[in-house]
């Protein structure tokens, strides 16, 4: 087998952060792989309890120990299936603040005093707080520790205060807001194309351009700037999906704003 392989498969699962539920101070750090394993399944669906037994390959006391213990934690709940009460489904019930990978053996290029030097301090436009973000991003990969959940609230947030700025009834006018509003605040150049789904994109991406190639999507601000803006036009939730970034080789960075509602009426561009 491929040494690469093995490396890949031997590799530990991500250590979960998740915050405390009803005002408790703290944390909740999940290192167990079975715990672990539950949650990468619950993330995005709840699932009754026999569901996860199948899934995981386990015993139903080993995962009945385990959800026990993270509905302790406040982790994880349950509700009665209304088909039958017999049946519990689980579901998430905490917030997930990040997760810490193994730390890079080796120190990233990105991190490096030349790297910063030649790509930010020596730019005519170079902003102290470019340098900031860059390096505390580039340490946090370095250091195996992904806080995109808690960017992707912060960028939430931001859209929510910036929404009723940028908001026009003429949604070319919005669409141009937000753009103008990108490059003001050199965060990079947008387009926007709309549709069934919206494609916005973004070129010299303010927060992933200069990071490491991690092979994944790395904009969870941005996205959720975007998630917010669109979400409060639309009256309505979408999902935001980037399907190219700086981080994954890509010339661009890539939104796909899609609605979740089935009876959405496509946004045009007005005549």
């Amino acid at each position: 087998m491929d040494n690469n392989n093995l490396e890949l498969e031997e590799k530990e699962p991500p250590i979960q952060i998740f915050s405390k539920i009803d005002g408790k101070i703290g944390v909740n750090v999940v290192k167990s792989p079975v715990k672990l394993t539950i949650l990468s399944m619950l993330k995005n669906n709840e699932m009754e309890f026999d569901e996860i037994v199948k899934n995981t390959g386990k015993s139903k006391s080993t995962i009945s120990v385990h959800l026990k213990s993270l509905r302790e934690d406040g982790i994880v709940s349950y509700k009665f299936d209304p088909n039958d009460h017999r049946k519990k489904i689980f579901y998430i019930k905490s917030r997930c603040l990040g997760e810490i990978e193994a730390a890079e053996p080796v120190e990233l290029e990105e991190r490096k005093i030349d790297f910063l030097i030649d790509n930010i301090l020596n730019e005519t436009n170079f902003q102290f707080s470019f340098l900031l973000f860059h390096t505390l991003r580039s340490t946090l990969i370095q250091e195996g520790i992904n806080i995109d959940p808690i960017l992707l609230d912060t960028g939430r947030h931001i859209g929510e205060t910036i929404y009723e700025e940028l908001k026009d009834d003429d949604v070319n006018v919005f669409a141009e807001n937000i753009i103008n509003f990108w490059k003001d605040n050199g965060l990079g150049e947008l387009s926007i194309k709309l549709g069934d789904t919206i494609e916005i994109t973004s070129v010299d991406c303010f927060e992933c351009g200069l990071l490491p190639k991690t092979g994944k999507p790395a904009c969870f601000l941005d996205a959720g700037i975007i998630e917010s803006l669109l979400a409060s036009y639309l009256k309505q939730v979408v999902e935001v999906t980037e399907i190219k970034c700086y981080t994954m080789g890509d010339n661009c960075c890539t939104f796909l704003v899609e609605p979740t509602d089935e009876e959405f009426i496509p946004l045009v561009e007005s005549e």
